[in-house]
C-alpha cells in the first residue's frame, strides 16, 4: 500500500516527468528545511518567516503564476505535485501558512493593474512579504455575500472599519486582500481592498489557539477608521463579490489534495504499525479486522485521489467544474476525517499520544470539512448545479 508518490504508470495521465522533476526539488526541499525542524514549530504555533524566502527560492512560492511576476507557469498539476510533497511534512497548518499567497493574490494577478502586480505580487512570490486573504467575519462564517466590514468612500481613500476573523497568516502578514461593503446589501455592493500592516486602524489579534494547524498562525484582524487608498482596489467598486467566486474551484481543490495526502500519510502510518506491532502473539496484520480495516482505508483514499485529479484536470482544460470541485472537497474532506480516525484506532492508546503523527493528522484533518467553505455550503452547491 506505501507509496512515496513517484511516477506511477496509475498517474502517468496527469502527471509528466517535468512534473517528477519538480516533486523531486519540493521533496528535497522539505528534507533539507522542513522536516529537521517541523515538530518544533507546531509546538511554538508557528515556522520562521525565513522559510518564505527559503520556498521562493527553489520556486516552491511562484508555481503556477506569471513568469513576468516571478513565477513559473504551468498545468493544475505542478501545483498539486509541490503541495503533496510539502504535505509529506505531515503538517497542514506548514502548508497552509506557506500557502496562504494562493487565496490572497489570484485576484490581483487576474485584475490588478500593473503598478499594483508590481508591489503586491511580486514581492510575495520573491518570500519578502507575506499575503493573507481576509473574508470571513465573526458574525457571518461562509455568509460571503452579506459581510458587514464596511468601506465608505471619502475623496482618494476608503474608510474601513469592521473585522475579520480565522485569517490564515493573519498575524505576520504584510498585505491582507480584504472584503468589504462599498455598495448595497448582498454580493453585488462587495469590493476587494490590498491593506498593509502599518496603516493606521489596521491591527491583528495575537494567533488563536486551533484543534489542528498549529504551525500556522491564525488570527482576528481589527479595522477602525482605516484609511485605504483608492488605489488599492482590485477590479471595478462593486465587482469583488465575484472576483472571490473566481478562485473559489482552486482553493477548494487544493484543500482535497490537502485532505487526499493526510489520508495517505495517515494509512501509511498506520500500515507501518500494524506491520511491526504485536497482540496475542502476531502481528496486528495478522487480524482479518486489521486486514480489512486498512483495505477500507486504502481504497476510499485511491478513490479520492482518483477524482480530484480527474476533476483537476476538468479544470486545467477550461470547462465549469463547479459541481464536481464542491463533491471532491467534500469527499476527500470526509474520507481524510474517516481514515485519520481509523489510524489512531489502529495505533490505539499510542495514537492519542502527541509523540505520535496520527494524532496530529487525525487533528488537522478536521479543518478541512470546515475551511474554505463547510461541508455543507458545499452540498448546497452541489444542489444547485444538479437542479438548476
Amino acid at each position: 500500500m506505501t507509496t512515496d508518490f513517484k511516477m506511477r504508470a496509475d498517474y502517468q495521465e496527469y502527471f509528466s516527468p517535468a512534473h517528477e522533476r519538480v516533486r523531486r526539488s519540493v521533496r528535497e526541499f522539505v528534507r533539507k528545511a522542513v522536516l529537521p525542524h517541523i515538530d518544533d514549530w507546531e509546538e511554538a504555533g508557528a515556522f520562521p518567516r525565513e522559510l518564505y524566502r527559503q520556498a521562493a527560492e527553489v520556486g516552491v512560492l511562484g508555481i503556477g503564476y506569471p513568469e513576468q511576476l516571478g513565477g513559473t507557469p504551468g498545468d493544475i498539476f505542478f501545483k498539486i505535485a509541490a503541495t503533496e510533497e510539502l504535505m509529506r511534512a505531515g503538517s497542514g497548518g506548514l502548508v497552509a501558512g506557506l500557502g496562504s499567497l494562493d487565496i490572497a493574490i489570484p485576484p490581483i494577478v487576474r485584475h490588478g493593474t500593473a503598478d499594483q502586480q508590481a508591489r503586491f505580487v511580486t514581492p510575495v512570490l520573491a518570500g519578502e512579504r507575506v499575503a493573507a486573504l481576509g473574508i470571513t467575519e465573526p458574525g457571518g462564517g461562509s455568509d460571503v455575500a452579506n459581510l458587514r466590514t464596511t468601506a465608505a468612500r471619502e475623496g482618494d481613500h476608503y474608510v474601513v472599519n469592521g473585522s475579520k476573523t480565522f485569517i490564515t497568516s493573519g498575524c505576520r502578514a504584510d498585505q491582507v486582500t480584504v472584503a468589504v461593503r462599498t455598495g448595497e446589501a448582498g454580493a453585488r455592493g462587495i469590493s476587494l481592498l490590498v491593506i498593509e500592516k502599518g496603516t493606521p486602524g489596521f491591527a491583528a489579534s495575537t494567533p488563536l489557539k486551533k484543534t489542528g494547524w498549529w504551525a500556522s498562525d491564525t488570527a482576528e484582524l481589527f479595522f477602525d477608521g482605516c484609511r485605504v487608498p483608492v488605489a488599492n482596489r482590485i477590479g471595478a467598486e462593486n465587482e469583488g463579490f465575484f472576483l472571490i467566486m473566481e478562485n473559489f474551484a482552486a482553493e477548494r481543490l487544493a484543500l482535497a489534495v490537502m485532505a487526499n495526502m493526510t489520508a495517505q500519510l495517515a494509512l501509511e502510518e498506520a500500515e507501518r504499525y500494524a506491520r511491526s506491532r504485536e497482540a496475542f502473539g502476531k502481528p496486528l496484520t495478522g487480524f482479518q479486522v486489521t486486514r480489512h480495516k486498512l483495505v477500507e482505508m486504502a481504497t476510499q483514499v485511491e478513490v479520492s485521489r482518483e477524482f480530484t485529479y480527474r476533476t483537476a484536470a476538468r479544470v486545467d482544460s477550461g470547462r465549469d467544474a463547479t459541481r464536481q470541485v464542491a463533491m471532491a472537497k467534500n469527499f476527500a474532506c470526509g474520507v481524510s476525517n474517516r481514515v485519520t480516525y481509523d489510524a489512531v484506532q489502529i495505533f490505539g492508546g499510542y495514537g492519542y499520544m502527541r509523540d505520535y503523527p496520527v494524532e496530529r493528522m487525525m487533528r488537522d484533518a478536521k479543518i478541512t470539512e470546515i475551511y474554505e467553505g463547510t461541508s455543507e455550503v458545499q452540498r448546497m452547491v452541489i444542489a444547485g448545479a444538479l437542479l438548476k
